[in-house]
């Protein structure tokens, strides 16, 4: 009796030993927490064709951001009002990885996409807008305060790095003591026809180049894009008093005077300050 026994626990002892050594598994976590053709986006516009928008994504399991044109936010709905009218398509990037065939070894990032026609803009756009743009949204044409010869006055000049209480205080009066930029004489053109255009034109008869603009969130910042640059803008030698990105703080915004500020100019060690007014 005492053999049987014995044999008994060590044939249990050796099962034990080759259960232990099968590799524990948890396949619910290998598993995808969604199907990419089955991401559900939704547009809720104010009115037929109105420009209160928002973007929901609605599918559980599902973390990512929208990228909207005018911004990016990460979250499932966004509210939004929309600046200008036309056909646009806003995308939903996922940023939860989804495995093909659930294989961990192989991952992507899903992006759907979403369009929506707005004909009217019939929700009032946040007053940035109209000051940049003009009162009925029509276009409007900006140029220095000064030049386009040096006239003592400040409206293109080098300033203290990374204070922007003292943006107007010059370190060097650029424009104003001796050295306007090439495109003094110059023009930019801001209009909402159809997209947030942005128009540069170097001088009185120049040839334009189109670019276009965005705000950051809180309206703070302005950002030149789509190959264009901001009247002023030099680079060379490794020095730059604009930005890679195109993006400037906004120091002063009203119906009659837009300053803006970089507060590390590449090469310079300092900031930059850039002032104009609507052209007459």
């Amino acid at each position: 009796m005492k053999l049987k026994n014995i044999a008994a626990t060590f044939l249990m002892a050796i099962v034990l030993m080759f259960s232990s050594c099968d590799p524990i598994e948890d396949r619910d976590m290998l598993a995808n927490s969604f199907d990419p053709e089955n991401i559900e986006l939704e547009v809720v516009q104010s009115t037929s064709g109105g420009n209160g928008l928002s973007l929901r994504m609605n599918t559980e399991g599902v973390t990512g951001y929208w990228d909207y044109i005018i911004n990016e936010t990460s979250s499932d709905r966004v509210e939004v009002i929309f600046p200008f009218t036309g056909t646009h398509t806003f995308t939903y990037h996922v940023t939860t990885p989804y495995m093909p065939n659930n294989d961990p070894g192989t991952t992507e990032f899903i992006e759907k996409e979403i369009s929506v026609d707005i004909t009217q803009l019939d929700q009032p756009l946040p007053d940035a807008y109209y000051k940049l743009i003009g009162e009925n949204l029509e276009s409007k044409t900006w140029v220095f305060d000064g030049g386009p010869e040096p006239d003592g006055r400040l409206w293109y000049f080098m300033s203290e790095n990374d204070k922007p209480e003292a943006h107007m205080n010059p370190w060097w009066n650029a424009a104003g003591d001796c050295c306007p930029p090439p495109d003094a004489a110059g023009r930019m053109v801001f209009d909402l026809a159809g997209g947030a255009n942005y128009t540069y034109y170097s001088g009185p008869d120049a040839e334009p180049v189109r670019g276009n603009f965005v705000f950051n969130a809180d309206y703070t910042a302005l950002t030149i894009g789509g190959g264009a640059k901001i009247l002023g803008h030099i680079a060379q030698d490794g020095n730059q008093n604009g930005t890679d990105d195109g993006k400037l703080q906004i120091m002063t915004l009203t119906e009659d005077k837009l300053v803006l500020y970089n507060p590390n100019s590449k090469g310079y060690g300092t900031g930059w300050t850039w002032v104009f007014v609507p052209a007459e």
